[in-house]
């Protein structure tokens, strides 16, 4: 193939950027940092860490006791993630409806981006046996990173157009893979000299926590930096009238979702599957070190090996999405779910077939995400991304305290790891079944037809205004 030839080939795997480039390019700069915290953080070191500390505080029986609560040292860890979730249940769409009624929608990502960042770097400073401590710490993480996200995916619909945003969207989740894929290369690396540098295995793991916080602050400095705020607010007004509105305006936004049926339908069915996505992420790394035996170095291998063949799944679900469909495809993905937990649950016994199945939910992991976030931002109105992209954060969280929680419960009272797999394999085919029931193009024509009305808004009281 010629130079000439091949240019014109590239091209069409670059999402057109036009005058947003400079903010594109930011964009994705967030998803790249970023993704030290659920790559790093919850996918391979916080989930051994903290159970190391609890297991340290435990008495005889195995149990820990935080606020006189008996807790199965294991299952610390799968409580806290359910904790941190149903305080991001209860915040996200607060602050995204606050994000919609001022221009500060770039701010508050750079808030809560750093804010989590710090909580990461300070766990490093957790030793002995301060689970609580570190507890605490993870719970300010996770809820700080589900705020900032909800920020960083309302800006979607400002960067492209509607039929660009499958490829923004995958490519965004891509890069995301990569970087934390090259930070896990760094941190796997040290895991290699660290002995010989004199470090033990906690001190070790508590120096990768504190890299990945630094680098998710570094990245998302840069990214904030880049962007611009929202350029959709709706309203301006003092701390006290955003504080008001978004409260009133999250009222507002609950009663008036039914007038967009397929959008509410949606959102219901990716509640459901998108629980069997986040226990498989928070969980696996438990998992694989108590179930199948692996160490801490092999699950980084693992996690690796999930954060590039990632990349590739992403660009290949945008490449099904055009020959199948959006829905399709993302039908598609759920449906090899439900094989893979099957295979899990049934013969999944060495850490062979653990890389195996590792690498293909990698596959279908990133493309049902991208996919997703995509058709959602195509079936929301203008101006109101924050807010509804707050209430899809809360659907990708909604029940996913409890998977955790089963898999916490299933662990302190059967001791047991495989018996969440089969409630995995349920939340995928209950939520794939949904889908199937919703009307795409629908839900895009409802958004649309009040993205109309609403310039339509616009442009009258603009004419009307007194001079």
């Amino acid at each position: 193939m010629t130079r000439t030839s091949l240019l014109p080939s590239l091209r069409k795997l670059i999402p057109p950027t036009g005058l947003l480039r400079k903010d594109l390019a930011s964009w994705y700069l967030y998803d790249w940092g970023a993704s030290a915290f659920t790559t790093s953080v919850i996918t391979v070191f916080f989930g051994p860490f903290v159970t190391s500390l609890a297991s340290a505080a435990a008495d005889h029986s195995g149990q820990v006791h935080p606020f006189g609560i008996a807790v199965h040292a294991g299952a610390f860890y799968p409580y806290i993630i359910s904790l941190s979730v149903l305080l991001q249940i209860c915040l996200l769409p607060i602050l995204g409806a606050i994000a919609d009624y001022s221009r500060m929608k770039r701010e508050m990502l750079g808030v809560f981006a750093l804010l989590g960042a710090a909580s990461v770097m300070a766990m490093y400073f957790t030793t002995d046996a301060q689970y609580l401590l570190a507890g605490a710490l993870f719970i300010s993480a996770n809820l700080s990173f589900g705020a900032a996200d909800v920020f960083y995916n309302s800006f979607l619909p400002e960067l492209c157009g509607p039929k660009e945003r499958n490829a923004v969207s995958s490519t965004g989740w891509g890069l995301a893979y990569m970087g934390g894929g090259i930070l896990l290369i760094l941190q796997y690396v040290f895991l290699s000299v660290s002995p010989g540098w004199g470090f033990s295995p906690d001190h070790a793991a508590r120096a990768c926590l504190f890299a990945s916080g630094l680098w998710w602050g570094l990245f998302s400095t840069v990214s904030v930096l880049g962007l611009k705020s929202g350029r959709r607010s709706r309203a301006r007004g003092g701390r006290k009238l955003n504080l008001l509105a978004g409260f009133q305006q999250l009222a507002t936004t609950t009663r008036n979702i039914r007038h967009y049926p397929q959008t509410l339908l949606f959102l219901l069915a990716f509640l459901l599957y998108s629980d069997g996505i986040q226990t498989v992420t928070s969980i696996s790394t438990q998992f694989g070190q108590e179930e199948i035996g692996l160490t801490v170095e092999q699950l980084a291998e693992v996690i690796l090996l999930v954060q590039f063949v990632g990349v590739g799944g992403a660009f290949l679900f945008n490449w099904l999405a055009k020959i199948l469909d959006t829905k399709r495809a993302i039908i598609l993905a759920l449906a090899a779910y439900v094989l893979i937990m099957g295979y899990a649950h049934s013969f999944l016994s060495t850490p062979f077939e653990f890389y195996l199945m590792a690498a293909c939910i990698a596959l279908v992991l990133v493309g049902s995400q991208a996919l997703s976030r995509a058709a959602f931002s195509r079936m929301i109105p203008a101006g109101r991304e924050a807010e509804y992209f707050s209430i899809y954060e809360v659907s990708e969280r909604g029940t996913s305290w409890a998977g955790p929680l089963l898999f916490g419960l299933a662990l302190q009272f059967t001791d047991s790891y495989r018996i969440a797999i089969l409630a995995l394999a349920l939340y995928f085919v209950a939520g794939l079944l949904l889908l199937t029931k919703v009307d795409f193009r629908r839900a895009a024509s409802e958004a649309e037809k009040e993205r109309e009305e609403s310039r339509d808004r616009m442009v009258y009281e603009k004419s009307v205004r007194p001079k």
